[in-house]
Formats: structure tokens, sequence, C-alpha cells
């Protein structure tokens, strides 16, 4: 197929149809949705708990959690002392918590991916994700999420190229003409990650909504070493192993 980057090692394309084209010719797949779910995975899996990706507005997340034993984060990041999409919302979230986290992006495209490996990237795990999925296989494709319009349809976004870039950066093989735009984004702002995301459209939607902190904890380069990888259909490190 003419879009699926079939004959380069790295591939890059956004969002659901991104992950229907390219799951099928990779062995790994690495969704990059930086505000918030990739950050909030990453935050989450790096203190020991486990997050189950759910579809957004469907009316049966609380149903299912409670069928799978786990919390539902709250939908609105507002709520004090409540897990939720917030990133700050985690940081002290208990080792052995199961929660349920759904998200209009990230979420969706991660119960999407089929049978290929899925693991979740953002700018805080980018080198340790890239060095794992290095390890699983050779065809590597990182699916930046984006956020919607109004009319659901596809907002390309700033915070989630560059951190595919800054996944791909660290990434061996044959780069797509896509995944080297999404590098050169990534290293054109590199230096400056917070001054330009916080004045991003997506940062200056979560900085006007009270939420500047979970920019700042997004933009922390390297910073974790967690890989979270999807394993039925759960979210765990597995750079610590199953």
């Amino acid at each position: 197929m003419i879009f699926d980057q079939s004959e380069y090692d790295i591939k890059c394309e956004w969002g659901i149809n991104g992950i229907e084209i390219l799951s099928p010719v990779s062995d790994v797949i690495i969704i990059v949705d930086v505000l918030s779910f990739s950050t909030s995975v990453d935050i989450a899996v790096n203190n020991g708990a486990t997050v189950i990706p759910y579809l957004y507005d469907n009316g049966k997340a609380f149903d299912f959690s409670l069928s799978v034993n786990a919390v539902l984060a709250e939908r609105d990041r507002n709520v004090p002392g409540k897990f939720s999409l917030s990133p700050s919302s985690l940081i002290n979230i208990p080792r052995h918590t199961r929660l349920v986290l759904p998200s209009p992006n990230g979420s969706s495209l991660s119960l999407s991916a089929g049978n290929t490996l899925t693991l979740c990237g953002c700018i805080r795990n980018a080198e340790a994700v890239a060095y794992f999925a290095m390890s699983k296989g050779k065809r590597i494709s990182v699916i930046p999420a984006g956020e919607k319009w109004p009319d659901g349809s596809l907002r390309p976004a700033l915070e989630d190229i560059a951190g595919s870039g800054a996944v791909i950066s660290y990434l061996k093989g044959k780069l797509s003409p896509e995944s080297n735009a999404s590098v050169a984004v990534y290293r054109e702002i590199k230096n400056e990650l917070l001054v330009q995301i916080n004045n991003s459209s997506s940062g200056k939607e979560l900085i006007e909504r009270g939420f500047e902190t979970d920019v700042d904890l997004a933009c922390q380069l390297n910073v974790s070493s967690s890989v979270p990888g999807l394993v039925n259909g759960e979210y765990i490190d597995l750079s610590v192993g199953i």
C-alpha cells in the first residue's frame, strides 16, 4: 500500500488512520499523546500502577471499571484528591492501583492496535521506550495522537509530533520522510520544549484551565525509565519484565 511506509524501518503517521495502516507492517507500535494520556500513563506505571485504557464517552466506563476491579479516573480534572487524565493527579498514585483511564485520543488508539506490541511513549520516557522497542523488532511505527477539532476531525498537535520526534531520535534504522520530519521538529524546539509547548494551542488550553503543572510534567525530557506496554488490554511497566 502506498501509505504504509513499508520500505522504511521507522515509520510515523497520525492518529487512528495511522494505527490502522501501519500496524500490519510493524513489529512495535508506539502511541504518543503527550497532553495528556501518554504522560499520565508513564507517571502511573512508573509508580507501579496498572492503567487500563477505555473508550471515551460511551457511558459504560463505571460498570467496566467494576468488572475489572479497578478505579475509574474522574472525567473532571478539577476534582480534588481524585485520579484523572491530569498527570499531576497521578504523582502519588499508590503501587498496585488499577486505574481505568478513558481518553478521547490515547485510549482509543491503544484499543485499535490489534495484536501488534503496543507501547506508550512521551517526552518523559522517550529514550527508554525507544530502546525497548528496538529490542522487540526492527519495524517500529510511532503514532502521534493529535487532538480533535469540535467536529471530531484530527487536529495535528505540536506536542505530539515533537514527542514522536523525541522517541524516533533514539531509534536506529531507515527512517521514513514522515519520521525524519518529526525528528526535525523535535530538534528545532528541543532546547526550549517547555516554552514552545506552553505557547502551543494545546499548552495554552491547559494553562487557561489551570493545569500549567501538567504541561511542566509533560515536557520533562527522559526523566522516566518506565516502558508502558499493553498486555491483555492493560498498560504495565515492561522495563521490569512481565
